[in-house]
């Protein structure tokens, strides 16, 4: 329900932009590049059982990151393509396997994104667009006795994102945006420390991200 939830207001915001909206500023045109950070937030999906009727543990942490784009006018919408490299603190408090979260002693490892997003001018010098694409996670397992000590194993998560923000600019070639993120990985394999790899399974796992980036476009 939570997904049909999210999925739902995406597209509500969507179906909002305008067939026929006025021209759009042309700060928001172009190449850009930004840095991310953020809050960051990893739990088992709603198809997960947890026993005893227990919470879902929630790994939560500080995301930081770089993100590229490009975007241009289509009448009065502006579309663009992106693509992001991330990193995050997130780290689970539980030093064996749990069904709760499903993937033991983990930290949050890199996170690669890259999608396409669609917006208006809502405001003068204001966009707000919506967002969705292909996004691959690592999560590095560690030690069962230790806080930080990496095994060299870790699990690739493949999954999709979508999401919805504002973005300001500040000048000509400058701008601020904050956005809200949602993402679901729903397939994954494991890489041990020689480069062997299992082959893909079933997974089901929520990313809920709340960030803030500043930019420059050229």
């Amino acid at each position: 329900m939570r997904k049909m939830f999210v999925a739902l207001s995406i597209a509500t915001a969507a179906s909002a932009i305008p067939a026929a909206a006025q021209s759009v500023d042309p700060v928001f045109t172009g190449p850009r590049i930004e840095g991310t950070i953020g809050w960051d937030n990893l739990k088992a999906g709603s198809s997960t059982d947890v026993p005893n009727g227990g919470d879902r543990q929630s790994t939560d942490g500080f995301l930081y990151g770089v993100g590229i784009g490009y975007d241009l006018a289509v009448g009065g919408v502006v579309v663009g393509a992106e693509a992001e490299l991330s990193d995050s603190t997130a780290k689970t408090g539980r030093r064996s396997y749990t069904q709760d979260f499903g993937y033991g002693r983990v930290n949050a490892g890199r996170d690669i994104y890259v999608g396409a997003r669609a917006g208006i001018e809502a405001l003068p010098g204001t966009l707000v667009y919506v967002k969705g694409g292909y996004t691959n996670a690592r999560l590095n397992v560690l030690a069962g006795n230790t806080n930080n000590t990496e095994t060299d194993t870790n699990f690739n998560l493949d999954g999709w994102r979508i999401g919805a923000g504002a973005e300001h600019a500040l000048s000509p070639n400058s701008f601020v945006k904050v956005e809200y993120r949602y993402s679901n990985y729903n397939r994954a394999n494991i890489r041990y420390p020689d480069g062997a790899s299992t082959g893909r399974f079933d997974v089901d796992t929520d990313r809920h991200q709340i960030t803030a980036s500043y930019g420059f476009r050229f």
